[in-house]
């Protein structure tokens, strides 16, 4: 479908990819791979063509179409978000106008046998064929469902899109990219402004999406459940893996283990061979086999060792000075912000109490917008409560990494400019090591903010909390654009240090053994959960199903009168077994009564379009041949999509 031929981008005497060449089919679901920095985002803008190779090319179908979901983008203003998503559905809405307009025309026609009108109708079954492919439900029910998946709520969708954040933006351009269905999704880093929940509702869209999808993540777990292939990009260089990520790494150490041996064993014996060489060459008598050696040599194909990139971080914080007890509390606490015009505030959140001690790791989940950047704010001191209090204890000295780190940076200073500026003493004499430890050495130091990546300007702004030793280090988002590696380092940095953490983040596998306590932020309320986030998606889970009901319905048995133990066994096998089967009838019985009326439906139409084929068959004076048409195709598309969903749900009961 897509082939990638031996493309080659170089920006100066620096070759990022060097003569690359893959193939993209129908089916398949690719993780791109690699270091922040390695080209990644570089090969989705060469197949949009959005950028240009130095040489080679990328080859597709003229017809292809690409959904583009970039790392940084330009968000539509002047639209609520249910308008803007609408706008996915303007090449469908043009295909409706044609419809019409050939209708229309077809209506005026009575040159039935011409080679003309007999293109006109066939034009017309290809557009009500689309039609009927790319909808199967109300454009407006689709936009809807989706954007509640990604994370809206109802009655966030009538709101203009400016009133939200550069997250949520994201969140409406990936919804129009899926709506518009198109035949290869190319997704760079999607999940980064995504609450957990509405990665999951990704994982299920991109799971059972019909296409080819390019997929540049560096949440693992995100990569394992969608991708059946993994490409690797490596100092200019891809390595294919036909295996999810997991897997992958698996089969890349053992590709690297067995081509360190192979090339080990070919280079002892090349040895050998030209020590009988050296040994032998004046011998007259051994001059043939000389020759032959020789001549083996000339021959012999040289194994390579693939180069690794082995650089990485090595992030260590400087030692937490002593706090109190109490880094952080807050009582009844409210924020919000207020309210354009002077009118009042909006809540986020209210009635919350939050203690962080010290040496605790602690991370605050939950939907986007709910309030944990506000807190974060109010430890920060940036914002004032409307109600309640919100303090920090005694001696305790704030790192904060903010989330905007595109707005906070300057985007004209250099790498060295951007920590020489707020260095202070002999911490000046450090900046280029903390900066090597943060993978920017040599000529990168000189690099413009501007041009650096998104893991790069991640890995800056982290490099900025090394220049001060602080006690609590309150992290919003630190591991959006880092990459698998640079996030597993990080990771231990933050195990081992000895101050406080208080950390906002999506990625489940981050947070998995570094946090020990969670505060959830949901519809204006504040829950602390002790444990880890294993502890708390367990939990949430458990909660959602059904079986809690029958549990207490389980122990209202258990406190009925007493009754003999053979009874007792018996009854409880009985009633159990009962509950099962009729939990299971009622699931059936909801199923069957949808078959069952969506067989009804398809049979009324169907006869619709029969009375409806008979009239066209023979038009009379009065009969309206084009609202006829209009009627006839209507009703043909609501039998394709009631037919597609009776035979989905028939798949359930086999």
């Amino acid at each position: 479908m897509i082939s990638v031929n031996s493309l080659t981008v170089a920006y100066g005497g620096f070759t990022l990819l060097d003569n690359i060449s893959f193939h993209i089919s129908e089916n398949d679901k690719i993780g791109l791979v690699g270091k922040n920095g390695a080209g990644k985002s570089t090969i989705l803008k060469l197949i949009c063509g959005l950028q240009k190779p130095v040489s080679g090319k990328v080859e597709m179908p003229s017809d292809l179409r690409i959904g583009y979901l970039p790392q940084i983008m330009e968000h539509h203003k002047g639209k609520s978000v249910i308008d803007e998503a609408m706008t996915a559905f303007s090449e469908l809405f043009s295909l409706e106008e044609e419809l019409n307009s050939l209708m229309e025309l077809l209506s005026t026609r009575e040159d039935y046998d011409s080679d003309e009108y007999r293109r006109l109708i066939e034009r017309m079954n290809d557009v009500n064929d689309r039609l009927a492919y790319t909808r199967s439900e109300p454009p407006m029910v689709t936009a809807e469902k989706t954007l509640l998946g990604l994370g809206f709520r109802q009655d966030e969708l009538s709101r203009p899109t400016e009133t939200f954040s550069q997250g949520w933006n994201m969140r409406i351009e990936l919804a129009k990219i899926l709506l518009s269905k198109p035949d290869v999704l190319l997704l760079d880093e999607p999940t980064n402004h995504l609450d957990i929940e509405s990665i999951e509702w990704l994982e299920d869209y991109l799971k059972n999406y019909r296409g080819a999808l390019v997929l540049i993540s560096h949440d693992r777990k995100f990569l394992d459940n969608i991708t059946n292939r993994t490409v690797e990009i490596m100092l200019g260089h891809i390595h294919d893996y036909k295996v999810p990520y997991s897997q992958y790494l698996i089969l890349r150490k053992e590709r690297i283990a067995q081509q360190k041996a192979a090339y080990e064993n070919q280079q002892r014996m090349i040895e050998k061979t030209e020590e009988f060489i050296e040994r032998f060459r004046y011998k007259p008598t051994k001059s043939n086999q000389v020759q032959s050696r020789i001549k083996q040599l000339d021959k012999l194909e040289r194994i390579d060792v693939d180069l690794e990139d082995n650089s990485a971080l090595s992030v260590k914080f400087p030692p937490a000075p002593r706090s109190g007890d109490v880094v952080f509390k807050a009582e009844n606490l409210s924020l919000g912000y207020p309210l354009e015009g002077g009118r009042g505030y909006k809540t986020i959140f209210s009635g919350a109490s939050i203690e962080v001690r010290r040496g605790e790791k602690v991370a605050l989940v939950g939907r986007n917008g709910e309030g944990k950047t506000t807190l974060m704010r109010a430890i920060t001191g940036e914002l004032e409560p409307l109600a309640g209090e919100a303090k920090t204890g005694y001696n305790v000295n704030i790192g904060y990494y903010a989330q905007n780190q595109e707005d906070i940076l300057d985007k004209e200073d250099t790498v060295y400019g951007t920590l020489d500026k707020i260095a202070v003493g002999d911490i000046r004499t450090r900046l280029r090591d903390i900066l090597a430890a943060f993978l920017f050495k040599g000529e990168d130091i000189d690099k413009k903010v501007a041009v650096l990546s998104g893991g790069e300007r991640a890995r800056l702004a982290m490099a900025k909390l090394m220049l001060r030793p602080y006690n609590l280090l309150a992290l919003d988002e630190p591991t959006n654009h880092m990459d698998i590696r640079s996030k597993d380092i990080l990771k231990q940095a933050l195990k081992a240090y000895d101050g406080t953490l208080i950390i906002v983040s999506h990625d489940r596998d981050f947070l998995d053994n570094l946090v020990d306590k969670l505060y959830e932020f949901r519809d204006g309320k504040v829950t602390e959960h002790l444990g880890g986030v294993a502890d708390f998606l367990r939990k949430k889970k458990i909660e959602s199903l059904n079986e809690l009901e029958r549990k207490t319905q389980d122990i209202k048995v258990q406190q009925s009168p007493q009754k003999n133990g053979a009874d007792v066994a018996k009854e409880s096998a009985s009633s159990q077994e009962y509950r099962q089967r009729k939990f299971i009838s009622k699931e059936e019985r909801k199923l069957r009564n949808r078959i069952a009326f969506l067989e009804k439906g398809i049979e009324e139409l169907e006869s619709k379009m029969k009375g409806i084929e008979a009239v066209l068959s023979a038009p009379g004076p009065s009969d309206d041949v084009m609202e006829l048409t209009r009627e006839y195709l209507e009703t043909k598309r609501e039998v394709d999509a009631k037919t597609a969903e009776w035979e989905k749900l028939i798949e359930q009961t086999e």
